[in-house]
């Protein structure tokens, strides 16, 4: 040992190049000291027991055999660097602790550094290679200042092969995160789930917050923890001042922010966009950071990809509306018939067990049922009185009318208007015209839309009638239930009765 100790006075000179402990405030570097000599630990901790890499100290453990080596490298994941002895109860006992690491244990960021006393065991080239052997010194090379270089380098390649790893991890993290977001169509999932993988991105379980910032007032739409009860409330009565400054800070710059317990980011883009924010994010790294930017760019891109689908549908709807308006003005009927019986139509669609996308598509083409009126001449249209067997004809084209105007889109709402237009005057029990369709030949958007429209329509004034009282409409749909209208329909509405006269009241004739 005499050799190992020669060069002691030079390990306290080496550790006055690095930082004092005084500054150090992170948890220390785990060193495994792996010998089956007492002395090999008791000077390997004396010369290093100054040393500080990169702010942080030294921490060692000891193992005295391969067996104890393997339980500590299970028991601490973390370590840093493994000083081990090639020979102890075996010649390889060592190399096959290496080995072990590696591919048993799966640890592949530890720094491992073969010591022998033996220069005739020195490991073949390839255990040198396929263990990732950091380096492999005979103990009598170890003189303070060799060893002092030592780890530095081990500390400095696995500090490096840790933030790699993390950096995977965080990428991963962060794709997953946008995948997720690219995934949720609507504005409203769209906030909520930016909330939500910030969150767990962060890995916090603190609370957050999305705010409208095109209004001063930075009012709250979505909302968790803490500030859960604060949802269409002023940011200022959720928050402190300091929490506002930074929300009013990022809607200004569009840019996030980092600090005091924290995040704050920016989420929208030229049309407009909203403020996120979650606290208990203490002691993000740079890494951290830098994830969390290329996160929200990705929601910024997101967001504007929902801003664009919102428009696009948006325009599409009020296209829709004023078509049918056009149609429902030509026939001296309120454009709130339209609106009636496109929020019948999907309630209607919803109880009949239809999902979410086609229960929309049917509210918003439902509108179009009578688009092919625009082709029905006037005196025939507006005819107070009972309509002739010709008139009657032409009056019934107007179903074949909707559907060829209709029936070559390529619009998903516009091919549902299209069925809805021809099939809408088609009865359950195959009375009713333009083809005389059956049961469940005709489409269910026909069907639904057919018991939509009558239902309003019996309700309402028109030119040919007074509107009928609620009990004569319901008496005329249990005679028609079966007949005109389909089973399971009726049932629906009746069942929620209470859901068609409430919107009837709010979209008055």
């Amino acid at each position: 040992m005499t050799d190992l100790l020669q060069d002691e006075i030079l390990f306290a000179d080496d550790a006055t190049e690095t930082t004092s402990q005084d500054t150090a405030e992170q948890s220390a570097w785990k060193v495994l000291i792996v010998d089956d000599e007492d002395e090999v630990h008791r000077v390997t901790r004396l010369a290093l027991d100054s040393f500080y890499f990169a702010d942080r100290p030294l921490q060692f453990l000891s193992a005295y055999s391969g067996a104890e080596a393997k339980q500590l490298v299970a028991a601490h994941p973390d370590a840093a660097v493994v000083l081990l002895d090639v020979v102890m109860e075996s010649d390889d006992a060592g190399l096959d602790v290496a080995r072990w690491i590696r591919e048993e244990g799966d640890n592949q960021a530890v720094r491992i550094v073969l010591r022998t006393g033996q220069p005739g065991q020195a490991p073949e080239r390839s255990v040198i290679r396929d263990f990732d052997i950091n380096d492999y010194k005979e103990k009598t090379e170890l003189t303070a200042q060799k060893l002092f270089t030592l780890m530095h380098s081990c500390l400095r390649s696995h500090r490096d092969i840790v933030a790699l790893a993390a950096n995977k991890r965080g990428l991963e993290k962060v794709i997953d995160a946008s995948a997720n977001i690219f995934e949720l169509h609507s504005m409203e999932k769209f906030t909520e789930g930016v909330i939500e993988q910030l969150t767990s991105l962060l890995g916090l379980g603190e609370s957050a917050l999305y705010c409208d910032s095109s209004d001063d007032n930075f009012c709250l739409v979505r909302a968790t923890g803490a500030f859960s009860d604060y949802v269409g409330r002023p940011a200022t009565e959720a928050v402190d001042a300091l929490a506002l400054t930074a929300l009013r800070s990022v809607a200004r710059e569009q840019k996030s922010q980092c600090g005091d317990g924290l995040f704050t980011g920016f989420c929208g883009g030229a049309s407009g966009g909203g403020v996120f924010q979650v606290t208990g994010a203490n002691n993000l790294s740079e890494i951290d950071c830098h994830l969390i930017e290329l996160f929200c760019r990705n929601v910024n891109i997101a967001f504007e990809n929902i801003h664009l689908k919102d428009e696009i549908e948006d325009t599409q709807k009020e296209i829709v509306f004023r078509l049918g308006g056009a149609v429902e003005t030509r026939s001296r009927e309120t454009g709130n018939h339209l609106k009636r019986v496109s929020e019948y139509a999907h309630i209607l669609a919803r109880g009949y067990g239809l999902n979410n996308a086609d229960a929309e598509i049917v509210r918003l083409a439902a509108p179009l049922h009578d688009v092919g009126k625009v082709g029905i001449p006037d005196h025939v249209l507006n005819k107070p009185g009972k309509l002739d067997s010709a008139e009657w004809e032409i009056m019934q084209s107007h179903a074949t009318l909707g559907h060829d105007m209709l029936k070559d889109s390529k619009r998903p709402v516009l091919r549902a208007g299209a069925i809805i237009a021809h099939e809408h005057h088609e009865h359950w029990n195959g009375g009713g015209y333009p083809n005389g369709k059956a049961g469940e030949d005709i489409h269910i958007y026909g069907r639904i839309s057919a018991l939509a429209d009558v239902f309003d329509a019996l309700g309402s004034r028109r030119c040919y009638k007074e509107p009928w009282g609620m009990d004569e409409i319901l008496n005329l749909l249990r005679t028609e239930r079966g007949k005109q209208f389909e089973p399971t329909l009726v049932d629906i509405l009746m069942s929620r009765i209470a859901e068609f006269a409430a919107l009837r009241e709010s979209f008055p004739d």
